[in-house]
């Protein structure tokens, strides 16, 4: 039967997105998409006959896991990096990330043909430094906090004579990349009646969310306990402004 996850959903734990009019940056997501298409292939969706029987509902899985970087990060970075101009290309691109998002961006500089650095937190696991390293970017370390990853990120790139620095997700390129997962899907499924969306920074929840609007697809995001997405949107606040 088709899944009603407003049934299924504890509003307290999730945050429903309303439908609204198409909004204005699909036509950029629809760009990322052809941009982005010579790197990357769609990723295929997966069932699982246990969980089915588990939740009452159709359930597939999006496997982002599979993408060059391990992540589904590798859309947004290429796109951004991509869609620069070559004159801001030449001066290379910085990012500060924990492992995923660095990595992505190094992909993309590397398939960009320029420099790159990334700044990581000094608690960062070896693994994700290693999986940055494989794609040629230059690491630098800074203090585990948002203030210190956004200076020595803005140092990086000054270092670089003025580097295009590329948000993890408050970038409207990143977004758009990270919103062809909703195309995807809205491709593979089109009588799809709900996306559940990891969120943390917002950046893949904000594309699919924008692919998605429009359609009879709700999209809902799924938050660890204590993030307070639902909050903030409530307030209309971010950067923890309440």
């Amino acid at each position: 039967r088709r899944l009603r996850l407003d049934e299924r959903m504890n509003s307290s734990s999730s945050t429903i997105l309303s439908t609204h009019p198409a909004p204005k940056t699909l036509p950029d997501i629809h760009a990322a998409a052809l941009r982005i298409a010579p790197y990357l292939l769609p990723t295929p969706l997966i069932r699982s006959p246990h969980l089915d029987s588990l939740c009452g509902a159709a359930v597939h899985f999006k496997c982002e896991h599979l993408q060059p970087t391990g992540s589904f990060k590798a859309r947004g970075a290429l796109n951004a990096v991509l869609a620069l101009p070559d004159a801001d290309a030449a001066r290379g691109v910085v990012t500060h990330s924990t492992g995923n998002h660095g990595a992505a961006v190094a992909f993309a500089a590397r398939a960009r043909g320029v420099r790159c650095t990334v700044v990581v937190p000094r608690t960062t696991p070896a693994a994700k430094r290693e999986n940055i390293a494989r794609y040629g970017a230059e690491i630098v370390e800074c203090e585990p906090s948002t203030a210190a990853r956004t200076a020595a990120a803005a140092a990086a790139a000054e270092a670089l004579g003025g580097a295009a620095i590329i948000h993890p997700y408050d970038d409207a390129l990143v977004i758009a990349g990270q919103g062809t997962i909703g195309l995807e899907l809205l491709a593979d499924l089109p009588s799809l009646d709900a996306i559940l969306v990891p969120v943390s920074g917002g950046g893949m929840l904000a594309g699919i969310a924008s692919a998605c609007l429009g359609t009879s697809t709700r999209v809902i995001a799924v938050e660890p306990a204590g993030k307070r997405l639902g909050r903030a949107l409530e307030l209309g606040v971010r950067d923890g402004g309440f």
